[in-house]
């Protein structure tokens, strides 16, 4: 199966609040009947997830999108990011 055939689904990321003193990024994500609370420790590289319901679904590509972008997202913003998956 191609990567143009793949199932996809847009996960919606709002950025709460933001500490460069602690390190920390925190939000809100929505994919589909999905809705997540995260805390991002980018000195650590470390993501917490809640609720775990659906969790295992969205780890992974949720830290890939706060990796690549975490320097550029600002509390209030809103962002988006296509999971290669149906959720």
């Amino acid at each position: 199966m191609s990567s143009r055939n793949l199932p996809e689904t847009i996960a919606y990321v709002r950025i709460t609040n933001q500490s460069w003193q602690q390190g920390k990024l925190e939000g809100e994500v929505r994919a589909a009947a999905y809705e997540w609370q995260f805390q991002w420790n980018f000195r650590r590289g470390h993501l917490s997830i809640q609720p775990s319901l659906g969790r295992a679904l969205i780890v992974e590509p949720l830290g890939r999108f706060l990796e690549r972008w975490d320097y550029q997202l600002e509390p209030g913003g809103d962002y988006e990011f296509t999971v290669r998956a149906e959720l």
